[in-house]
């Protein structure tokens, strides 16, 4: 909600003979004399200037009262010219720039002032109000109108409005409608009528100011009853009200809120920390991209600048700019992220489901289930991959020299170093002992893998993760963890770093852009907010906030081999038989392009037994998903369900 903020001030009518001092070897000049005046009122003193009949301190109250209608603006103020006229006379021509708001749009314009010789050592300066604008006439003042504050949208793919102005009620107890006695008692029947707690509202009430409006609760407009219906049911309970006002609001209460954040009314430590760009009343980012990009989003308020009499005769406008409105583009799809958080809906433990798109890195959602409780599990969760790291293994064993074919050795059991690796209990029988590489994928072999850590040094496995953008940071404009994988590992470690445990770590959001690298067939660079480049109003990737916020990634884009054509249509065929033969053939019934898919469980916490992590990734078309469940069984059971939910959503 915007505010209208008129600062005035009364100017007094005053012609003070200012004398400035300008000595130099050669004698004071009059360029001098303008100069000093210049730099004085910029800085809105003039006390190293003295007066032929009024002190210092009388000249800057004068200023002061004449300026104090632009507060709290200074203006830019510099020598354009100066004449001289007559041997001890002289005429300055000033520039005036006031910086009005965040646009390019500055009001300037020029005065001229006298200049007289007033001894030898100094000239003096006949100051009027017409100094400070040629049009402010006496007994006139300046006056400064900021209109309505315009929040920006937020956009998501398309353009398409994600965040906007939208209709809510204020429901409170409008202290000046009721008696005294009777505030314990409404307050009660409104808690309980929005379902809040009533003692603490009840106690807020009574603390209140006795012409307050004690409000229990914003509420959207769409979420409850009717205009008319709801506002007289609030009505019917003694100074209740329920006011009529819009926020800046998503589609949903829940829509990429732990991403998108909100906006409301700048709080008192806001404004303390925001160097006067903030005042009580203003609408200001609070949480999430609302927060990050509030500068953007604030866009300029409108602008107009008057003179005015001392009984606030306003003139026609000296200057006018109408503001502009900042909006937020981010690559978000709406109806994929609706549907994302909708399959996510009934899942107790913290979730997540990120898409992106493999042809543009452009993230399409970001979802968190409920079990998430606000947080971002998409974007800055650090988790072990478990079996969906394999697909960075496999593309080590691949540059070794191995191919989908390639016989690898699946036991029951593996000891490394006294600690026994072991495949899931589900495992079947029958692909153990000597099977292909292919098969060995599919079906998920951890023996098989960590058999493979002779070819496959620590550094080659987080070379390979890299190669699919796994610890590689990118500017997709707010903050996101890119996974970090050890350069060096032994023993232990480097046998549990080829199944995607021990001290590999990956965000959901990680895992999606490692599948759409490979649904790309060249490493991705995400892109999730956007800005237009200069000049030319197109999107671009925007480097704002940190790529990583939580955790140092690993490797840099420069230190990886990359990721071949070759080497992607590979892992592809491998990806597609987990759908044909492996644990989520329940994928193949989904409409549309073939899916693509790999499943993960990682073990994590000091349970017996331990508890997992569920994951599935996949690939139909051009579009890569990467599903994690934080309490979860296994990927293929706790996970491939879901998937198949999100995937048959989008064919519907």
């Amino acid at each position: 909600m915007g505010k209208n903020r008129v600062l005035a001030s009364v100017l007094s009518v005053a012609v003070l003979g200012l004398s400035l001092s300008a000595c130099s070897a050669s004698g004071p000049t009059p360029e001098e004399a303008a100069q000093t005046l210049a730099e004085g009122l910029a800085e809105l003193d003039v006390s190293d200037s003295t007066f032929l009949d009024s002190t210092a301190e009388e000249a800057n109250t004068r200023l002061a009262e004449w300026t104090s209608g632009m507060e709290p603006l200074k203006p830019a103020v510099s020598v354009t010219s100066v004449e001289e006229t007559a041997d001890d006379e002289a005429v300055a021509t000033l520039s005036y720039v006031w910086d009005v708001n965040s646009t390019e749009n500055d009001y300037s314009y020029e005065t001229t002032v006298a200049l007289q010789r007033g001894g030898e050592d100094d000239w003096q300066v006949r100051f009027t109000s017409t100094a400070v604008h040629p049009d402010l006439a006496p007994g006139d003042h300046l006056l400064l109108e900021t209109g309505p504050q315009q929040r920006g949208n937020i956009l998501g793919a398309g353009g398409e409005v994600l965040v906007t102005e939208r209709s809510v009620w204020h429901v409170g107890i409008d202290k000046t409608r009721i008696e005294a006695e009777q505030l314990d008692s409404s307050a009660t029947a409104l808690a309980e009528f929005l379902e809040l707690d009533p003692a603490p509202f009840a106690a807020q009430v009574q603390a209140a100011g006795p012409e307050a409006f004690v409000e229990a609760i914003t509420l959207r407009q769409d979420d409850v009853s009717p205009p008319p219906v709801f506002q007289a049911e609030v009505a019917e309970i003694p100074g209740a009200a329920a006011l009529n006002s819009t926020l800046s609001l998503a589609p949903t209460r829940t829509f990429a809120r732990a991403l998108l954040g909100s906006a409301g009314e700048a709080t008192a430590e806001l404004i303390e920390n925001s160097d006067g760009a903030l005042s009580p009343g203003d609408i200001t980012g609070l949480s999430g991209l609302q927060r990050e990009y509030d500068d953007v989003l604030r866009g300029s308020d409108p602008v107009t600048i008057r003179t005015a009499t001392a009984e606030d005769a306003r003139s026609a406008p000296l200057f006018e700019d109408p503001g502009k409105k900042g909006d937020l583009r981010t690559t978000l799809d709406t109806r994929m992220q609706l549907l994302a958080e909708s399959v996510l809906e009934d899942e107790p433990s913290a979730s997540a489901l990120v898409a992106v798109q493999p042809s543009t890195g452009n993230v399409l959602a970001v979802a968190n289930g409920p079990g998430s409780q606000g947080q971002q599990t998409a974007l800055l969760g650090q988790y072990a991959p478990g079996s969906t790291f394999k697909l960075a293994t496999t593309l080590a064993m691949l540059r070794s020299g191995a191919t989908a074919q390639t016989t690898v050795s699946c036991p029951e059991e593996l000891n490394v170093d006294g600690r026994n690796f072991n495949n899931a209990s589900t495992y079947p029988a029958q692909f153990l002992g000597e099977i292909p590489l292919i098969q060995a994928f599919s079906q998920s072999c951890n023996t098989a893998f960590i058999n493979a850590r002779g070819d496959v040094s620590q550094a080659g496995l987080a070379e390979a993760a890299r190669s699919l953008g796994l610890g590689v940071p990118a500017p997709i404009g707010t903050g996101a963890y890119f996974g970090s994988v050890p350069d060096s590992a032994d023993g232990t470690l480097h046998a549990a770093s080829m199944i995607g445990q021990g001290e590999v770590l990956v965000s959901p959001f990680a895992l999606a852009v490692a599948a759409a690298s490979i649904g790309n067939g060249s490493r991705v660079s995400p892109v999730l907010v956007q800005a237009p480049a200069e000049g030319t109003g197109e999107p671009v990737a925007t480097n704002s906030p940190e790529p990583s916020a939580s955790a140092s990634p690993t490797g840099t884009d420069t230190d990886s081999a990359p990721l071949t054509a070759e080497e992607a249509a590979a892992l592809r065929e491998m990806m597609r038989s987990v759908v044909t033969e492996g644990g989520v053939q329940l994928l193949q019934s989904v409409p549309g392009e073939p899916v693509l898919a790999k499943t993960g469980t990682a073990e994590f916490g000091s349970d017996t037994p331990p508890r997992t992590h569920a994951w599935v990734v996949a690939l139909q078309g051009d579009l890569a998903v990467a599903l994690f469940i934080e309490e979860g069984e296994l990927g293929s059971t706790s996970g491939g369900p879901v998937m198949k939910e999100f995937l048959d959503g989008l064919a519907g």
